[in-house]
């Protein structure tokens, strides 16, 4: 029998059939992944579409009515006041509807006007509260707004006041007399990460369920001849077993749900019990954990069975490119152009952020997107299923088997 001599790679580099599909995804991949990435995080302030912060106004004067409404009718665009009451601010804090808050306290117009008289005693004070719990960037964010707006009322107040005043000295200290505190309208533990805990223990569990669904579907693949087992030097390659694309596919997430009992576990050991991550409800975080990375391992383990050899790569966008940008745990979603709050309304990681976040910073809340974390689960559970097994299905009744015999070599 003959012995084809090995070929050497600078006569194999001069094919340009070689280079051209990996040159081809490379160059996409690169470009893609380079206008998904940094379009959602360069202009934050101009993207600004029903940023939502709330407006406290319980001055007994007229002061903060004046202040409040003037806010709301010609404050800065792109953000969504809301005039609420004491409890119903401090309700949508701690259930991360609003980023921040501007409180006008209810002495506010009797301080006012008490500046420049003996009655004086204290500077009039607007507070700004903060919502760490809905992410640091968002937090500062509504903050810098609200002591922006908060400062412009100052001195808006200072120039009506100032012109009354006939003393030099006295215009001075009126020119902005409003003090402006700010505080944590609904504070998080110190061990939460500034708010981004709940990113990073949801960007966990999305690449536990991602890398263990890959490994299940490339493990299975080789020990049952579908794949070569390459490591170092030795390669292997089991002889195929005769099996469906369905029954495989079913094998596979079968492992994938079973082996994302262990995972999840460790990812919450791992971050709770060792690290000290600060995280309440922990029966309920856990059972989310599971549920959540068996959610992206069957999603997973759907888009390797329908899309073959490329499925990876497809999989990595739908859960990783995709996801990343329009979760809206680092930037919010309304600070970002409008094609991803598009991806956020359905990308997976956005909905699981959410139900972490309501787990860990507002007190497993259902209406802090906990009740929509566990409905989107469910869909993506149904869609991997659905996805999946109708595309084998649909593989197998055409007899497209995955082994296709090879010819032998001849003498």
């Amino acid at each position: 029998m003959a012995t084809a001599s090995p070929q050497r790679a600078g006569a194999l580099l001069r094919h340009p059939r070689l280079w051209l599909v990996p040159t081809v995804l490379s160059g996409l991949v690169s470009l893609v992944l380079s206008l998904l990435y940094m379009g959602g995080i360069l202009n934050p302030n101009a993207n600004l579409d029903r940023l939502p912060i709330a407006l406290v106004d319980q001055d007994q004067g007229e002061l903060g009515k004046r202040i409040t409404s003037a806010l709301v009718a010609e404050g800065p665009g792109g953000v969504q006041w809301r005039r609420l009451a004491p409890a119903e601010a401090e309700d949508q804090l701690a259930a991360g509807k609003v980023f921040g808050a501007l409180l006008v306290p209810r002495d506010f117009s009797a301080s006012v006007a008490a500046l420049g008289t003996p009655r004086a005693t204290v500077r009039p004070t607007l507070t700004v509260l903060t919502n760490p719990g809905v992410g640091s960037l968002g937090s500062s964010l509504a903050a810098q707004i609200n002591q922006t707006a908060a400062h412009q009322a100052s001195v808006t107040i200072g120039r009506r006041l100032a012109a009354a005043a006939t003393d030099p000295t006295a215009r001075v200290l009126l020119a902005d007399p409003v003090t402006v505190t700010t505080r944590a309208g609904h504070p998080i533990g110190r061990h939460s990460g500034l708010g981004l805990s709940a990113f990073y223990y949801t960007l966990l569990l999305v690449l536990s369920g991602f890398i263990g669904g890959n490994l299940v579907h490339t493990g299975v693949d080789t020990a049952l001849g579908y794949a070569d087992s390459e490591i170092g030097p030795w390669h292997t390659r089991h002889r195929a077993v005769p099996i469906t694309r369905t029954q495989t596919l079913l094998l596979k997430m079968v492992m994938t749900a079973g082996i994302s009992l262990l995972t999840s576990s460790l990812a919450m050991l791992a971050t709770v019990g060792i690290l000290g991550m600060d995280a309440g409800h922990l029966p309920l975080l856990w059972i989310f954990s599971y549920c959540a990375v068996v959610a992206v391992g069957l999603g997973v383990q759907a888009i390797n069975a329908a899309f073959g050899g490329i499925g990876q790569l497809v999989s990595m966008f739908v859960f990783i490119a995709l996801a990343l940008p329009s979760s809206g745990a680092t930037i919010p979603l309304q600070a970002t152009p409008a094609f991803y709050r598009f991806l956020g309304a359905f990308e997976p990681m956005r909905q699981l952020t959410e139900g972490v976040r309501a787990i860990l910073y507002f007190d497993a809340r259902a209406d802090a997107g906990l009740t929509r974390a566990w409905a989107m689960i469910a869909t993506g559970f149904l869609a991997a299923l659905v996805f999946g097994f109708g595309m084998t299905h649909y593989y197998d009744r055409r007899g497209l088997a995955r082994l296709t015999p090879q010819p032998e070599p001849r003498a």
